[in-house]
């Protein structure tokens, strides 16, 4: 086993006569190509499946607004008359214009607020979660106690006396 290694600097004056590696003619970026074609087929299928993602909070209470100004101006009362319909009709056209006025300024303003303040109602709502079931919990455990005074058994059911 008389065999040496070459060193790195031998290793290096063998390379530098032959031709430097050259990397074959692929794309560079076919990696970063292949996960955005995957991630453009994943939320198209799930656009597919679920519909399309909700927009921004502002684009949301947008679309609210729109909704709700609709169905108020498409609804009719039979218990009016003709004449007062038409009054009924035109005051309501009227309150969701001038509330159509009054959102939309705000809306385009400040978009970011509305995404805040959505991210505000949900952590109330995981908050208000947390605190009813750490109170049910506690209502469920009074209950056994009330059930099994004796603390025997572990089920949840009556004792009975046989007796």
């Amino acid at each position: 086993m008389s065999e040496e290694r070459p060193t790195s600097d031998d290793a290096r004056g063998d390379a530098a006569d032959e031709a430097p590696y050259e990397t074959p003619a692929s794309d560079a970026d076919a990696w970063a190509k292949a996960c955005a074609e995957d991630l453009e087929a994943e939320k198209a299928r799930r656009r597919g499946r679920y519909g399309p993602p909700p927009g921004s909070a502002a684009e949301e209470l947008r679309k609210l607004v729109d909704a709700v100004s609709d169905k108020l101006s498409s609804l009719q009362s039979p218990l009016l008359g003709a004449v007062a319909q038409g009054t009924a009709q035109q005051m309501v056209q009227q309150v969701v214009q001038q509330a159509k006025a009054a959102v939309e300024p705000v809306i385009e303003r400040n978009p970011d607020v509305f995404d805040h303040l959505a991210a505000a109602g949900n952590e109330l709502l995981a908050a208000y979660r947390s605190a009813v079931e750490s109170q049910e919990r506690r209502w469920t455990t009074r209950e056994a106690d009330r059930r099994d005074p004796g603390g025997e058994g572990t089920g949840s059911g009556e004792r009975i006396d046989l007796d």
